[in-house]
């Protein structure tokens, strides 16, 4: 090919790349894989919570309450949050989960909940805001531990050295208060400043400079503060060993563990994890040592214990009669008439004449001897056979 010719044909390359530059753009965008959510909910619910999970059972984020929703600085009394487009099921909570939804379904498109109160919703796929949609950012979570005077805990963000902001005003984000005593809010994966605040800003950390992961901030009485990108929550325990017997009826047995009252399951998604068939009589399972809670369930989910509450860091042994009856106990339980396998029945002989009674004599010569004597001439008789075949 000449010269002039691949000129020719790099220049229609690059105009090509740059008349389909904006559908790359567009498809890019459109297949980021989320959804927002925006919800109106009523004036005495505070600092409202969105939960969401999968039709599968997957949570799209790691313990209740969920995330905490974002005012919309242009339309007054909405929320929003983004969510994995294949979470369809969600629940808002708000007043550290004192109220919260009914369990709503919604299609993977961008939604918008009006609230009446917990047991009247509104869902509309039509935007009722006003204004462009927020565009979705990246977040990383701040978990901050305060001292009990500290009240209207807050999250005040900003990069350095440019000082942008994350937050519109003083004092920041306003952080949601876990049941594990912890504080958390989300802050855009950009900045790399914090600062930690309570009682309308009055009292503060100083200025914390940190990595966009998430992190977990200790503050003292005096306002200092220590922070770790480790959970200081996560327990220190060795795996356990669950042992379950279930109902024949119950098809490929699955096991749910999680800890409660702070609701980190061990699984990622329902039923759970498998059960294996150890050949002992007993269905096994090494499940995390912290877990306190555990479900037997099977036929897909379809069936299932109650909550079963266990205690942490022990093996565990679980008989399941049925969905209603389930017993719990830290050593092997001891066979009962109720578990134990029913007994083989002894087959009786059948019954036979009995045998004549053998004579020790016959004719004066011992019946030992007679077999001897007849040994000795079949034995014979087989030599002298044999001798026959080979001539």
């Amino acid at each position: 090919m000449s010269r002039t010719k691949r000129i020719f044909t790099c220049l229609l390359s690059v105009m090509f790349l740059l008349m389909m530059a904006p559908a790359i753009a567009f498809a890019e965008g459109a297949s980021d894989g989320r959804i927002i959510v925006y919800a109106q909910v009523p004036d005495d619910w505070s600092n409202p919570c969105l939960w969401a999970w999968s039709d599968d059972g997957t949570n799209a984020f790691d313990a209740w309450p969920g995330e905490a929703m974002e005012a919309d600085a242009n339309n007054e009394g909405w929320y929003y949050c983004w969510i994995p487009e294949s979470a369809t099921n969600i629940i808002i909570n708000a007043n550290d989960s004192a109220v919260q939804t009914t369990d709503q379904k919604i299609e993977a498109q961008n939604t918008w909940v009006t609230v009446a109160d917990a047991e009247n919703v509104a869902i509309s796929y039509e935007q009722q805001t006003s204004g462009d949609i927020p565009e979705y950012v990246e977040t990383f979570k701040v978990h901050a531990q305060v001292p009990e005077s500290w009240q209207d805990v807050r999250l005040w963000a900003w990069f350095d050295p440019d000082g942008t902001n994350a937050s519109d005003a003083w004092p920041g984000k306003a952080m949601t208060a876990g049941e594990d005593g912890w504080y958390t809010a989300t802050a855009p994966v950009w900045v790399n400043r914090i600062i930690v605040n309570g009682n309308g800003g009055e009292v503060q950390t100083e200025d914390l400079s940190i990595d966009p992961a998430e992190v977990w901030v200790t503050v003292a009485e005096d306002g200092t503060a220590e922070f770790t990108y480790n959970d200081p929550n996560t327990p220190v325990a060795e795996d356990i060993t669950v042992r379950v017997k279930a109902p024949a009826d119950w098809s490929e047995p699955n096991l749910w563990a999680w800890s409660a009252p702070d609701g980190t399951n061990a699984f990622s998604a329902w039923p759970g994890e498998p059960l294996e068939d150890t050949g002992d009589g007993w269905l096994t399972l090494s499940v995390p040592g912290w877990i306190n809670s555990i479900i037997v369930n099977g036929n897909e989910g379809s069936v299932q214990t109650s909550d079963l509450s266990v205690e942490t860091g022990k093996d565990v042994w679980i008989v399941v009669t049925d969905a209603e009856n389930a017993t719990v106990s830290y050593e092997e339980p001891t066979e009962t008439a109720e578990t134990a396998p029913a007994a083989e029945e002894p087959i009786e002989p059948e019954a036979t004449a009995e045998p004549a009674p053998v004579q020790e004599e016959q004719s004066g010569i011992p019946v030992a001897a007679i077999v001897a004597v007849v040994i000795v001439v079949v034995a014979a008789g087989a030599v002298i056979y044999m001798k026959k075949k080979k001539k």
